[in-house]
């Protein structure tokens, strides 16, 4: 397996900065953040993210791009970028860019649940696919669907229904730990025999659950937050044994959106982790 980071969890740092850093703690890769944002924002994860290229322009930005990735030695993982798979211009542009760097793979999401009825969701999102599945086809690259809470693909189950049948050299999915635990979750040994040849990407973070409130008649209220690898209720370590197991040996993905410890010592200390339970 070949490890590296999502920049979306490194928003304090600018792309020399993120790649300068990772490169020098031995990571194998980068997976940048690419959408527009309002550069008066502080920065945060989602928000005013110094290490995020913008959509906008982005054909400018991919010699500066390139350099700096691989005038670090590091490898594209892949883009991470946001257009929803209804966004076919923006997808398209994603498509183009990540050819031209050689980058491989792009991430398109979903459309979420709350903008309409599941099932038209699902069968536009189908359409949009097919006709962006003929373009990575004719660019030589491929989309990545994410497991994603809130959207219309939370699980494997529900990845594979939207791509069954797509070519899976124009289309994968990325199998997200953190994210199944706010929702999706299926046993990982199944999921990874059902997806097949569309495993094609993992991310990994963690997550707790909290009590948030109680009722007067007793009810407690739970809400999920971010927490560090080994504090969250995913099982980082069996993950990875069981990713090895099944046989994959693409990219891993950290996107590790904690904070309690500072941000050069958290990208340091996952990489060790991850690497310590595949010795």
């Amino acid at each position: 397996m070949q490890f590296s980071v999502f920049t979306a969890s490194t928003p304090d740092w600018t792309p020399q900065e993120a790649a300068a850093t990772l490169a020098a703690q031995g990571w194998d890769g980068i997976e940048w953040r690419i959408t527009d944002q309002d550069p008066a924002d502080p920065p945060g994860f989602w928000a005013g993210n110094r290490a995020t290229w913008p959509l906008t322009g982005l054909e400018d930005s991919l010699p500066e791009i390139d350099r700096v990735t691989r005038g670090a030695g590091l490898a594209y993982s892949g883009l991470g970028g946001y257009a929803r798979s209804f966004e076919r211009d923006d997808v398209a542009r994603l498509l183009s860019a990540t050819a031209t760097l050689g980058a491989g793979r792009v991430r398109v999401t979903m459309p979420l649940l709350k903008t309409g009825d599941y099932r038209d969701l699902f069968a536009g999102a189908r359409k949009d696919l097919e006709w962006a599945t003929a373009e990575a086809a004719r660019l030589g690259v491929s989309i990545l669907v994410e497991l994603h809470h809130e959207t219309i693909t939370s699980s494997a189950s529900a990845a594979l229904r939207l791509i069954d049948g797509l070519d899976p050299a124009t289309i994968g999915v990325i199998h997200d730990l953190g994210n199944l635990i706010y929702e999706g979750h299926e046993d990982h040994r199944a999921a990874f025999q059902l997806l097949g040849p569309y495993l094609q990407h993992v991310h990994i973070k963690n997550v707790a659950w909290h009590p948030s409130s109680t009722a007067p008649d007793g009810t407690v209220t739970w809400r999920p937050d971010w927490a560090t690898l080994r504090e969250g209720q995913a099982d980082v370590a069996a993950y990875l044994h069981a990713l090895r197991e099944h046989g994959y040996d693409g990219w891993v993905t950290l996107e590790d959106f904690s904070t309690k410890l500072p941000l050069e010592e958290r990208t340091r200390d996952n990489l060790a982790y991850v690497k310590s339970h595949l010795a």
